[in-house]
């Protein structure tokens, strides 16, 4: 795929953003009473998180696709036929700057300086997959974390909702939530630096030059401490539940890593 077709996918996925964000509220009222009751900034969070969901899925799925079926890239992982992986890349990329617009639109009920942050090194760290067509099995690793996303934002619709923290409903998607994150963030991480490992001193791993080779392994590095981090506050709130002792608290069934995570699982 050429520059002017990724550009017009990653505009397209933008406009369906748009489109289905204006479409989830009637979605919403249909599925939840309790969506009518919620102030107009939950109204906004909870839209976003819907589009959230849908992205993850799409992406997470599509991701499992390619490593189970494209075999160019999982035989050269740095410079294997990048196109499927530009595809998803560009969907996330389009995703990426639907939310920007998000929170500079909602910037005081919804704006952090992290998460943009976070967003532009992350479209930066994705073009050298849309303009090189490099690390294409990597890129496309890092977004199965995207299959954990679903888990977050249901959890922030029963604490919307004012679920207690008791539910069967709740404790069962927190213990989802912890038992996904662990598989798709932390029990991947031997097989994925075994790869990596396994590029060093290669041709293929010189053809890549400083600049990519230092912002692929220095971004991995941080996303992993960052997993680690999260996956211990959510398997110490799954614990709480378990024990019975984190009904009353606001973090409750399972800790999630951060309030406004809607954004923090898909630019692996």
């Amino acid at each position: 795929m050429d520059s002017r077709e990724l550009t017009v996918v990653a505009g397209s996925f933008v406009g369906f953003q748009l489109l289905f964000s204006v479409v989830s509220p009637r979605l919403s009222f249909a599925v939840s009473p309790g969506y009518a009751q919620l102030p107009s900034p939950k109204h906004t969070e909870w839209n976003s998180r819907l589009v959230s969901t849908v992205h993850a899925l799409i992406v997470g799925f599509f991701c499992l696709y390619i490593l189970w079926f494209d075999d160019a890239v999982n035989a050269n992982p740095v410079w294997g036929d990048p196109n499927l992986v530009k595809l998803n890349v560009a969907i996330t990329c389009g995703y990426l700057l639907y939310d920007l617009v998000l929170l500079a639109c909602n910037w005081s009920t919804m704006g952090d300086g992290f998460f943009v942050c976070h967003h532009f090194a992350a479209l930066y760290a994705y073009g050298y997959v849309l303009t090189r067509g490099v690390l294409p099995y990597f890129a496309n690793f890092r977004l199965i974390s995207e299959l954990s996303t679903p888990f977050v934002n249901q959890r922030w619709f029963y604490e919307a909702l004012k679920y207690p923290r008791s539910h069967r409903m709740v404790v069962l998607n927190g213990l989802a939530m912890a038992v996904v994150f662990f598989l798709v963030r932390i029990a991947v991480m031997p097989s994925y630096w075994a790869s990596v490992f396994a590029t060093f001193g290669t041709v293929e791993f010189e053809r890549l030059g400083v600049g990519a080779q230092v912002a692929w392994i220095t971004s991995c590095i941080a996303l992993d401490i960052l997993n680690t981090i999260w996956m211990y506050k959510i398997t110490r709130g799954a614990y709480k539940v378990l024990m019975g002792t984190g009904g009353s608290k606001r973090k409750g069934a399972a800790e999630c890593p951060d309030k406004k995570d809607h954004v923090n699982n898909h630019t692996d």
